[in-house]
């Protein structure tokens, strides 16, 4: 997880297609400047970053159901329910399941689970449109390398 670069996700771990899910990870950092203010002596991750996480695992399922041809900008957050704390250096096991597409949207169900235990859910609504330039994408392609992305899973290898 790279706070400062605001990329949330370390590894995508499964790609499903065929089911529309994907699941990810990611280790919270040990250190970050967002602790001190969030809270000072008690350091959480916000709220606002475990939905940012859950959006950008729901994303990569998007641009991987798009064949990496279109991308997803997050539109709303729906039902999102915090359950329990997350704290420096714990370890996030993220899945996403694609519930509707349509109309330039996509719904999806994306949760959090840290230890086995539930710390976060949430519906998602995305506005997929094409990318909006050639460097992005290109940006995307290589953030998808990091990440472990696995790009032979799409229509065109």
């Amino acid at each position: 997880m790279r706070l400062e670069y605001f990329q949330l996700i370390d590894r995508i771990v499964e790609l499903k297609l065929a089911d529309r899910k994907i699941r990810s990870e990611a280790t919270v950092p040990a250190e970050s400047t967002i602790f001190e203010g969030h809270f000072p002596g008690y350091p959480l991750m916000p709220g606002v970053l475990m939905i940012e996480a859950m959006a950008q695992t729901s994303g990569w399922l998007l641009v991987a159901a798009n064949n990496f041809k279109r991308m997803p900008f997050l539109a709303a957050v729906k039902e999102a329910k915090f359950r329990n704390f997350v704290t420096p250096g714990q370890r996030l096991a993220l899945s996403a399941s694609l519930v509707h597409e349509g109309s330039g949207y996509a719904v999806t169900e994306a949760k959090i689970m840290v230890d086995g235990k539930l710390a976060c859910d949430a519906n998602l609504t995305f506005r997929i449109t094409d990318f909006p330039n050639p460097a992005m994408h290109e940006q995307m392609r290589e953030v998808a390398k990091r990440i472990e992305f696995p790009m032979g899973a799409l229509a065109d290898g």
